[in-house]
């Protein structure tokens, strides 16, 4: 597997998404809380009459929790189903990756990662945006953006 990929860190540690997912990237903007979403959504945004639910994904991997900064930035991405928002602390560049690892190789069961790929000396951890959420969550996010 290879292909493009946009960096991006949290705690300064480095994450990417396939490019292909990836529509834009906006500054950090208020996040109205969702009830009855899932742990994992902040909330949502509105962008140009759209709800777009944010996903925090400093809590899927046991980061410590931080206020969003006005230096954050939002990745706007999307599944099959939806639009989502990632909130970042950093955007990184778009680099071609010509070796992606199966995560599978490193460790059985993780979820929620794509692959992994080597960037300089770094290892990125790439996300799955399909995956992100458990068959639940997906469940609960549905009925949370009914009320919105």
């Amino acid at each position: 597997m290879n292909g493009r990929l946009l960096l991006f860190s949290l705690s300064e540690l480095h994450y990417a998404l396939p490019l292909a997912s990836v529509d834009r990237i906006v500054p950090s903007v208020e996040v109205t809380p969702l009830p009855g979403a899932p742990e994992i959504v902040e909330g949502v945004i509105n962008l140009a009459g759209k709800i777009v639910p944010i996903f925090n994904i400093r809590s899927r991997f046991g980061l410590p929790a931080k206020a969003l900064a006005l230096t954050d930035r939002i990745i706007l991405a999307h599944t099959e189903k939806r639009r989502v928002g990632l909130i970042a602390d950093s955007i990184g560049e778009v680099v071609e990756c010509e070796k992606i690892i199966e995560p599978e190789c490193i460790h059985p069961g993780l979820e929620h990662i794509g692959g992994i790929a080597r960037i300089g000396e770094d290892l990125v951890l790439i996300q799955d945006l399909e995956a992100f959420l458990s068959g639940k969550e997906r469940m609960q996010l549905d009925l949370a953006m009914e009320c919105t």
